[in-house]
C-alpha cells in the first residue's frame, strides 16, 4: 500500500512540474542539446536578422551577418564573436545579455531577447557551438 501512495504521489508531482513548466514558457527541448540549425538560428533570424543581414546596416557597419553559421563563426572585422565553449566570454553573448557598453547592446531599438532565448545562445555556445 506504502508503494502505491508513493507512486501516485510521483505521478501528481511529475504532473504539477509538467503544468508548471507549460504555464511559465519553458522550452519543451530544455532537456535537449540545442542545435544551431533548430534553436539558434531562428533565433537570430527573427531577432537580428534585420539588421545583420547581407547588405543590412548591422552587417555594413561590423561585418557580422547572422543568417548563416559560417557568418555567426566568422565574426565582425575585428574578430570573433563566439568562443565555442565559453559562452561568458563569447561577444554575442555579452551584447544579447547587456553586460557591454549600452550603445553595443543588442539588439538596438528593439526588445531584448527574452531570457529562454538568451539561455539557448548560451547553452549552444557552452556545448562547442557547432554547425548542428
Amino acid at each position: 500500500m506504502a508503494v502505491l501512495k508513493i507512486r501516485v504521489v510521483t505521478v501528481i508531482v511529475g504532473m504539477l512540474i509538467f503544468g508548471i513548466a507549460v504555464i511559465i514558457g519553458v522550452p519543451a527541448n530544455s532537456d535537449a542539446h540545442p542545435s544551431f540549425n533548430r534553436d539558434v538560428l531562428p533565433i537570430l533570424l527573427q531577432h537580428c536578422g534585420e539588421c545583420h543581414q547581407e547588405g543590412g546596416k548591422g552587417h555594413l557597419e561590423s561585418g557580422l551577418l547572422l543568417s548563416t553559421y559560417e557568418g555567426v563563426m566568422k565574426g565582425t572585422r575585428h574578430g570573433p564573436v563566439i568562443v565555442p565553449g565559453n559562452s561568458f566570454n563569447s561577444n554575442l553573448s555579452l551584447v544579447i545579455e547587456g553586460r557591454g557598453r549600452p550603445e553595443i547592446n543588442m539588439p538596438h531599438g528593439r526588445k531584448s531577447l527574452s531570457k529562454w532565448h538568451r539561455l539557448t545562445i548560451r547553452r549552444w555556445i557552452n556545448r562547442g557551438a557547432q554547425n548542428n
